[in-house]
């Protein structure tokens, strides 16, 4: 059976004018994570990323702790779904859950739970960038794009929302749970998968043994 590391990005500039780009943070998590599969003799055949900045820098910090200079991939399947778009579209329908801009960070994560859970409903007004069907729907895609390929040892970088419906469509959880689950997982975090044509079995979750050292904890992140 083949052998699927999936990663989601390293931190990226939360409250920044473009959040999607690594803070010095994330490349640091991306970086450490290279030198621990090196140190583990993890190598890998394919290397794919969404379209993503996030997702292509963290892969290049991760090639660069490795010494790879394999090509990536890119595959928009695995792309985040577009959250501001999503939360954009709940605040007009409840506009009073408006955090305020000094809120603290986890005001936002309750409204972005809020905002996921009336959007897999179906109850966001306007034209939203995709339905929660078609975000469902192309990540399961994405997963079978590398069930069907030759490679032994996949990397994949991605985010925390494509990791949380990958283990959804594989465990068939209800969208609750898996609301839950893309909120828990960790920047740089790794669920490692064992793959055949027929599909994906999960061996592991959320795992960043990269960061679990004295030294590395603070680096251990959400964002």
């Amino acid at each position: 059976m083949g052998q699927l590391y999936l990663v989601r990005h390293g931190q990226a500039s939360f409250g920044a004018a473009d959040y999607d780009k690594l803070s010095d943070v994330g490349i640091k998590q991306s970086e450490l994570l290279g030198e621990y599969f090196a140190q583990r003799n993890i190598r890998f055949d394919s290397i794919i990323t969404g379209d993503m900045l996030r997702h292509k820098e963290t892969a290049s910090g991760i090639q660069k702790g490795l010494s790879c200079g394999l090509a990536q991939e890119i595959d928009a399947g695995w792309n985040e779904f577009d959250f501001n778009a999503v939360v954009s579209a709940y605040l007009k329908v409840f506009p009073e859950q408006r955090p305020a801009s000094n809120a603290p960070r986890a005001a936002f994560y309750r409204l972005l739970k809020a905002a996921m859970f009336a959007w897999s409903k179906g109850e966001l007004p306007g034209a939203l960038p995709e339905t929660w069907e078609q975000f469902t729907g192309r990540v399961k895609q994405a997963v079978d794009n590398v069930c069907a390929s030759e490679a032994k040892h996949v990397l994949v970088a991605s985010s925390g929302g494509a990791i949380a419906i990958t283990m959804m469509n594989m465990l068939d959880l209800s969208i609750d749970k898996t609301v839950n689950f893309n909120l828990q997982i960790k920047n740089t975090s790794v669920s490692h998968f064992y793959f055949n044509k027929d599909g994906i079995q999960l061996s592991s979750f959320n795992n960043v043994g990269h960061l679990d050292t004295p030294e590395h904890i603070p680096l251990i992140t959400y964002s």
